[in-house]
């Protein structure tokens, strides 16, 4: 009797095994397990209880909360296209037609832009000229509101430069320098 009884109870495990798992084929049952495993608060389901929320609050975060997700090229460019693209019409060097030698000093510059050697030259010479204005007036605040003009060697101040201060440079004009 005894391998009977056995028999029975074995072949009823099986038939209820067997019933889960067409339930879980169905869907009927809902306690089918994911076959890939996301968390994820948008992908799974909210929980209702308290208890729940209480117990995924303490779990540390997931693998894919922290992954920043980009696009992705659906094919790869080729060769032909990606050179296509990198060597266009617009990308190459233009060649400048609009080049002339500098009429102070005779390097090659652009016709609508200064001189690059020349630039340098009214820099150092602007810089002169602060120097001395601060040496005149003690500190760079305390310059006086009024307009200032430079006199370079044998230059004398006209009607016009009356009220204004004067700046006096023991050498000769420059030809860049305008009066």
């Amino acid at each position: 009797m005894m391998n009977l009884s056995a028999l029975v109870h074995s072949l009823r495990s099986s038939l209820l095994h067997i019933e889960s798992r067409l339930l879980q084929v169905v869907l009927l049952d809902r306690q089918l397990a994911p076959a890939l495993a996301v968390t994820g608060p948008s992908l799974l389901p909210q929980p209702d209880r308290e208890e729940d929320l209480e117990e995924s609050q303490e779990q540390p975060p997931g693998l894919l909360d922290s992954i920043l997700w980009m696009a992705a090229p659906k094919k790869r460019r080729t060769i032909e296209i990606n050179r296509t693209r990198r060597r266009a019409e617009e990308k190459l060097l233009k060649v400048k037609t609009n080049i002339e030698p500098c009429p102070e000093c005779g390097h090659m510059k652009q016709k609508h832009i200064m001189c690059g050697f020349c630039y340098a030259k009214v820099c150092r010479e602007t810089a002169l000229i602060r120097q001395q204005m601060k040496a005149m007036e003690g500190s760079p605040h305390g310059a006086p509101s009024v307009e200032t003009v430079v006199l370079y060697e044998g230059e004398t101040p006209s009607q016009q430069d009356k009220d204004k201060r004067i700046v006096e440079r023991s050498r000769k004009r420059p030809a860049w320098f305008s009066y």
